[in-house]
C-alpha cells in the first residue's frame, strides 16, 4: 500500500461495508482523516473503527444518497463541518435483484452509481480545491463489457432488467463516461478526476439481497479475493499519475466503450444536479 495518502483527508462514499470498509481500513493505518459519507453504520464490533471514531479521525455523516432531500442534508453538514478534503472516493453502491426506483423516480441503479457522484462532486468541489491533493476516484466495474449495446435515454427508466449485466452496468459505464467528458474541465480548476474498475472482490454479505445471479455466487465465494484487493487498486487510481478522466482496469487506463454517448451522458447528469436537486429545499 505504501504512504502516500499519509496525513492526506478523505471523504468515502459507502465506507461501512465492502471494499469501501476495506478502504477505510488501510487508510486509518496510515493516519489519515477519513470523512464516510454512509447509510448504514459501521459494525459495532469493529474496535479499530470504533476507535478512529472516538477520536474523530473517522468523522462519520449518514444519508442516503439516492434521496436528494437526505444527501442535501448531509453534504451541507460537511460543507458547514470540514475545512477541506484531499480525495473524494466515490464508491457508494450495490446491484440491486430487481427494477427499483429512487425518490425522485428514476432506476436506482443510476440514481446512485450515476448521478449522485456527480452532485457529490460538484457539490464539495470547493472543499477539493482547499486540499492538497485535488483528486476524485469514482468506483466503477468491468460488468459493462459485456453489454452490446448502451442507450443514454433508457438509464432513468429502463425497458429490461438484468441482474449484474442490465442495469448496474449500464449506470456503471455512464459514471465513467462522464467523468472522461468532465474530466478536461476540472483538470483546468486543479482537480483530477478518474474511474477505477476494483475488479472481481467477495462483497457477498449474509442475509442481503443483491443483484448477483445465482449462478456467480459459489464462484464469488470460493475465487474471489477479500474486498481488500479492490481496496488497493482503488488506493492505486487516486496516487497515479493517471490522465484526467481515465477508467482504470489493475491501474492501467483501458478505452471506454460506447465513448461516442459520453457528452449525452453527462448532459443528463449536469441537467438532473441544476434542474432537480439544486431545487431541492428552497
Amino acid at each position: 500500500m505504501g504512504t502516500k495518502l499519509l496525513g492526506q483527508i478523505v471523504l468515502i462514499t459507502g465506507a461501512s461495508s465492502g471494499i469501501g470498509l476495506a478502504l477505510t481500513h488501510q487508510l486509518l493505518q496510515e493516519n489519515t482523516q477519513i470523512i464516510a459519507l454512509i447509510r448504514t453504520e459501521f459494525p459495532k464490533d469493529d474496535t479499530s473503527i470504533q476507535a478512529a471514531i472516538a477520536t474523530r479521525q473517522l468523522r462519520v455523516y449518514r444519508a442516503d444518497l439516492s434521496d436528494f432531500t437526505s444527501l442535501r442534508a448531509a453534504l451541507e453538514q460537511i460543507k458547514n463541518n470540514e475545512q477541506q478534503i484531499d480525495l473524494l472516493y466515490n464508491n457508494a453502491g450495490g446491484s440491486f435483484p430487481e427494477l427499483m426506483y429512487s425518490k425522485q423516480g428514476r432506476e436506482l441503479h443510476y440514481e446512485l452509481h450515476t448521478v449522485a457522484p456527480y452532485i457529490i462532486t460538484m457539490e464539495l468541489k470547493a472543499l477539493l480545491k482547499k486540499g492538497t491533493l485535488k483528486r476524485v476516484v469514482h468506483t466503477s466495474t468491468n460488468a459493462f463489457n459485456m453489454m452490446k449495446r448502451f442507450d443514454p435515454e433508457t438509464l432513468d427508466n429502463p425497458v429490461h432488467f438484468i441482474m449484474l449485466f442490465g442495469p448496474y452496468a449500464a449506470s456503471k459505464l455512464a459514471l465513467s463516461l462522464w467523468t472522461q467528458e468532465l474530466a478536461p474541465q476540472l483538470a483546468q480548476e486543479g482537480i483530477t478526476m478518474v474511474s477505477v474498475d476494483p475488479g472481481g472482490n467477495n462483497t457477498l454479505r449474509k442475509g442481503k439481497k443483491s443483484g448477483i445471479p445465482f449462478y456467480l455466487k459459489p464462484i464469488i465465494q470460493l475465487l474471489f479475493p477479500h474486498p481488500s484487493k479492490g481496496a488497493s487498486l482503488l488506493y492505486q487510481g487516486a496516487i497515479g499519475d493517471h490522465k484526467p478522466g481515465a477508467y482504470l482496469a489493475k491501474n492501467k487506463q483501458v478505452e471506454l466503450k460506447f465513448l461516442q454517448h459520453a457528452p449525452r451522458v453527462l448532459e443528463k447528469v449536469r441537467d438532473i444536479y441544476e434542474y432537480t436537486y439544486q431545487q431541492v429545499g428552497k
